[in-house]
């Protein structure tokens, strides 16, 4: 197995089964066996150990003494308010990354839309996902809130297998998140801190409810806060 571009092994073989799991080709409670993963993946047993641990930490897997490793539960309800919380801090950091952001971070905020752009018309989900978590980060930087960020990205990190390829690819997802971006984009070359925030809160609540909706989830009739 080959590292991607700018991820360690471990890594790599974290994003491949976080994907996995999120798309349900391993179902709550199944049982993660580090050498018959090892095996698949044709690496030692120590990355895929490293990368069960990473999925741990994002509450994707369990991880019980003298029982190893198992996909957790995924409630919807959970998965609702943990995206609320994240859709709630990105609103305020599109707010004041709006009123605060200098001139050359708004430009290159609008320069990763434009490549953004043209991974979705080619529909290319990969390239579309990596501009998407630029995009996002750049945000958060030119909130000028080390503590927002922190928190943002904390949550984002929490939330990133959620953000899947095959979740941008899934009811044209990949379009509708440009279309949402570019609302975003406008408010913040305007200066207009409650515009970026309402779209920023609109492009949010679309994202969760896509990926709600794949788990079967009824819990929002409507669009709030949710992370995108």
């Amino acid at each position: 197995m080959e590292n991607e571009p700018g991820k360690t092994l471990s890594q790599t073989i974290s994003d491949r089964l976080a994907e996995e799991i999120v798309l349900r080709r391993f179902q709550p409670g199944e049982r993660l066996d580090e050498q018959s993963i090892a095996t698949r993946f044709g690496v030692s047993r120590s990355p895929v150990r490293d990368a069960l641990r990473q999925l741990a930490s994002t509450r994707l897997v369990e991880h019980l003494p003298r029982r190893g490793f198992s996909v957790a539960a995924m409630a919807p309800a959970d998965l609702d308010g943990l995206f609320e919380a994240a859709g709630e801090i990105e609103a305020l950091c599109a707010k004041l990354c709006a009123l605060r952001a200098a001139p050359s971070e708004r430009k290159r905020i609008e320069f990763v839309h434009q490549q953004a752009a043209k991974a979705a018309a080619a529909g290319d989900a990969k390239a579309y996902a990596e501009f998407n978590e630029e995009f996002h980060a750049l945000i958060y930087a030119g909130a000028r809130n080390k503590t927002l960020q922190d928190l943002a990205l904390g949550l984002r990190q929490r939330l990133a297998p959620f953000r899947s390829r095959g979740f941008f690819v899934a009811e044209n997802r990949l379009q509708h998140s440009h279309v949402e971006h570019e609302a975003l984009v406008t408010a913040l070359l305007a200066h207009d801190g409650d515009a970026a925030a309402a779209a920023m809160h609109s492009h949010a609540a679309n994202s969760a409810m896509n990926v709600l909706q794949h788990f079967g989830s009824d819990t929002r009739s409507s669009p709030s806060s949710t992370a995108a």
